[in-house]
């Protein structure tokens, strides 16, 4: 597949630096937060320098993984602005697909970050803040990583809307990273 990508430029523009860019900022958040949550739990360093209080510690590493989470959004919609439209992704059907992928992507993160809770969407279990008992209603009964999948909906539904094959790209790498991260935290 990769061959076919490289050897047919007009569907992505390996040149621009803001895709590289914007891949390493997709790969680095799971991979920043995991760590720090590991290390919290392993030797409480965040809680440490909180003067012993996980729970600001845990708000603070929570204000983190949200600004990351922004930057990356920009650094991949200013990924997707330099790089080629593809007819295929241009048609009358894809806008619709487009904006429900990102209204469902939306709803499965704010309604799984309602039900959790900040210390529960931004690992609070790691810094020993845990709930009175697990989750299941909705989200969670449509699937076990709301949070991922529907962040996982909304750039693949960005990258359509945007008509744009590099976003597709860049989307099947979330995904990827998101399963990657599932497995450590699970």
């Amino acid at each position: 597949m990769s061959q076919y990508l490289t050897s047919n430029p007009s569907l992505i523009d390996f040149s621009q630096r803001s895709l590289y860019i914007s891949a390493i900022a997709i790969a680095f958040n799971p991979t920043f937060w995991n760590t720090v949550a590991r290390r919290e739990y392993h030797h409480k360093t965040l809680t440490r320098l909180f003067n012993g209080n996980s729970q600001r510690a845990c708000y603070a590493l929570a204000l983190t993984i949200f600004s990351l989470g922004l930057f990356r959004d920009a650094l991949y919609e200013r990924a997707l602005r330099s790089q080629p439209t593809h007819p295929f992704l241009q048609g009358p059907s894809v806008p619709p697909i487009a904006y429900g992928l990102i209204l469902l992507g939306n709803i499965l993160v704010l309604s799984s970050t309602w039900a959790l809770g900040i210390t529960g969407t931004y690992l609070g279990d790691y810094f020993g803040i845990l709930m009175d008992e697990p989750v299941t209603s909705f989200p969670f009964n449509v699937t076990g990583a709301p949070m991922y999948y529907g962040s996982t909906m909304s750039f693949l539904g960005t990258a359509l809307l945007y008509a744009r094959p590099a976003g597709v790209l860049l989307t099947l790498e979330v995904f990827v990273v998101y399963w990657v991260a599932l497995g450590f935290e699970e």
